[in-house]
């Protein structure tokens, strides 16, 4: 990734869930969601996605601490472009 003069790395232009979403989610993060839907199943992923976007800008998703920016960003570029596997 090439950082832009802002200083933020800039997303990947081809973002998958396999490849790129998938891993941010940790096994504890995926434990703890497992009531709802599961994080690590790309389509549970992507029926909750507008969700889990609401909590991750809201800092509140994982529970133990808020992602950086980098990866709100990433996850944001996925769903933007459409959420591919």
């Amino acid at each position: 990734m090439s950082a832009p003069a802002s200083g933020s790395p800039t997303p990947p232009a081809s973002v998958g869930f396999s490849a790129d979403i998938r891993p941010l989610f940790r096994q504890k993060d995926r434990d703890s969601m497992l009531r709802a839907f599961d994080l690590w199943l790309y389509d549970d992923v992507v029926s909750h996605a507008a969700a889990i976007a609401t909590q991750l800008h809201g800092g509140t998703m994982p529970c133990d601490g808020a992602w950086p920016a980098d990866r709100v960003e990433l996850f944001d570029r996925w769903v933007e472009l459409g959420t591919p596997e």
